[in-house]
């Protein structure tokens, strides 16, 4: 099984408040993480981690050795913070900044940014992290506009790694709320396609 996650940021105590996190401290929302990660992927399980896995963390080895399944780090503006302490060789099945992937049934483009264009984009899908559930970007209603352009952070997945399928429906919804919320702004756009 495939599974996709973006900016868990271990560690970094900031993004609680940044992205109004649920959690009363740094430690439970990692022990939250690990345990939904661990939840839902076993070691014969490929997960794809586009980027931001942690920042400011002391030793991001403890998380590392706890994480079940064949990690593939797509690397984010955050990880070069942390990969310098650790051999990325014993956690990591593979390493990159941007990765063309199949799943057996589709196409799938990985990279840490979001892309409005990718090869095959009419029939293949984009799959980011970057923007957590950040919707105030100037680029953001483009990506509303996009359904094969899916953010694959924890803030709109469950704080867990999830399916294509779930991705696909987390992501539905997500832009659903943005466009009940802007729906004039959204009208704009569509007329000006």
């Amino acid at each position: 099984m495939f599974y996709y996650i973006a900016d868990t940021h271990f560690g970094h105590e900031n993004i609680l408040k940044m992205c109004n996190r649920p959690f009363n401290s740094i430690e439970e929302m990692n022990e939250t993480l690990i345990n939904a990660w661990n939840d839902r992927v076993t070691g014969n399980d490929t997960v794809f981690i586009l980027g931001d896995m942690f920042f400011r963390c002391q030793n991001p080895e403890v998380i590392l050795k706890q994480l079940k399944g064949k990690k593939r780090l797509i690397i984010g503006n955050h990880d070069a913070s942390w990969m310098n302490k650790v051999d990325l060789t014993r956690y990591f099945v593979s390493v990159d900044h941007y990765l063309e992937i199949s799943d057996g049934e589709r196409g799938i483009t990985l990279m840490h940014y979001p892309l409005l264009a990718w090869k095959h984009k009419l029939r293949t899908y984009m799959i980011h992290g970057h923007i957590h559930n950040d919707t105030s970007t100037d680029y953001f209603p483009l990506i509303v506009n996009r359904d094969r352009v899916l953010n694959a952070g924890v803030d709109i997945n469950g704080f867990r790694p999830v399916t294509f399928d779930e991705l696909v429906r987390n992501n539905r919804d997500f832009k659903g709320q943005w466009i009940l919320a802007n729906q004039e702004w959204h009208s704009i756009i569509n007329k000006n396609r």
